[in-house]
């Protein structure tokens, strides 16, 4: 994400990767932590870019699957199990806002009793979601953790939240289809023609396609019934691949990795273990 010898401030906003999408706000109302000064996390232009002092010409998502000595740093944050790097703060297409990220964690499959890890995953959310938290605030994360109903009420908020997944390895693009359709299909009882038809866009744009360690996956909820998702080998996404508008559909995603039995739970925990920091 940083190329060697960039000079760079923080919060960076990637919006000169994204030129079709802006802040069309004044103030973005964007803090990273509940100590930050107001002043200093807030767009003065449409362009969103928070601070001059970088070259975008030098600006460059950055995957690494080498082990590094620390876990974080001004503008990253470390998965420790995979040792890929989160950009902190992202503007990405489809959100009038930028978003921050609140945790990380993995996906491991087992195959003859092998654990292999498969992604690393990140969530990034709307800062404004917070002030909808205010019922855990001062609770600690192993007691928000057990509350449904908080990822519920980030997911029922109408203010954007991304999930970033990269690749730690080649998969198929059926195979990873095939992986997201096991999870949600059972939590989608009897599904309407307005569900298989949600289904169908969103299988068709894995189906054929070979996925590269490496590659970034967006699933962005703008809302509750849509979803964008946003597939990119190449850094971060310009544009959306395909609009998902299926209430059951989006939420069962959700709750692949935010319900009772998440994919990742090292995800969800770290999530909780945010929230608890922030809150």
């Amino acid at each position: 994400m940083i190329a060697a010898g960039a000079t760079i401030s923080t919060p960076i906003c990637f919006s000169s990767l994204i030129p079709s999408k802006t802040c069309n706000s004044k103030s973005c109302n964007y803090f990273p932590g509940k100590y930050a000064d107001p002043q200093l996390f807030s767009c003065k232009n449409k362009s969103c870019s928070l601070f001059s002092t970088f070259s975008p010409t030098n600006i460059r998502p950055h995957f690494s699957v080498k082990a590094s000595s620390s876990v974080g740093s001004a503008e990253y944050t470390e998965e420790p199990a995979t040792s890929v790097k989160f950009q902190k703060f992202l503007c990405l297409p489809g959100c009038s806002s930028p978003l921050s990220l609140l945790g990380t964690g993995y996906r491991e499959k087992v195959f003859a009793i092998i654990g292999v890890k498969v992604y690393a995953a990140g969530l990034y959310v709307n800062q404004s979601i917070l002030s909808k938290l205010n019922t855990w605030k001062g609770q600690a994360a192993a007691k928000i953790q057990e509350d449904s109903s908080l990822f519920d009420t980030i997911y029922n908020a109408p203010l954007e939240k991304s999930l970033q997944i990269v690749l730690v390895r080649d998969v198929d693009g059926k195979t990873f289809w095939d992986a997201l359709d096991d999870a949600i299909s059972p939590r989608i009882k009897t599904p309407t023609p307005v569900d298989q038809s949600a289904l169908s866009t969103f299988r068709s744009i894995f189906q054929g396609r070979s996925l590269k360690k490496g590659t970034f996956i967006f699933l962005t909820w703008p809302e509750p019934s849509k979803m964008l998702v946003c597939i990119s080998s190449d850094g971060l996404p310009s544009g959306v691949d395909a609009t998902i508008e299926s209430e059951n559909v989006t939420f069962s995603l959700y709750d692949v990795f935010f319900g009772g039995s998440p994919v990742s739970p090292s995800l969800k925990a770290s999530v909780t273990a945010g929230l608890a920091n922030i809150l």
